[in-house]
């Protein structure tokens, strides 16, 4: 258990961080699930408007902290790849 003043603020700040991470990635999360769930029904249109809104929160997910830039960019590539592949 924290015995300083600090390391009790430190740990009220870490909870208070936990917590709007965990709702960025939820979120993140969500938006992915809404893409693969259009390419599942087959929907090109459905699809690609999902994708259109699933980038941005992607970038802001990286740019938060909540993905390593490189997995946000990996998720991406895969994610339009797969959404091109429907319309062709």
């Amino acid at each position: 258990m924290a015995n300083t003043r600090s390391a009790k603020k430190a740990i009220r700040q870490t909870e208070r961080r936990t917590e709007v991470n965990t709702s960025r990635r939820s979120r993140v999360r969500t938006f992915i699930v809404k893409v693969e769930e259009a390419i599942a029904s087959g929907d090109a249109a459905a699809a690609e408007l999902a994708m259109k809104n699933a980038q941005p929160e992607i970038v802001r997910g990286a740019k938060k902290g909540v993905l390593h830039r490189n997995t946000a960019s990996r998720k991406i590539s895969r994610l339009t790849k797969r959404v091109k592949a429907l319309s062709a």
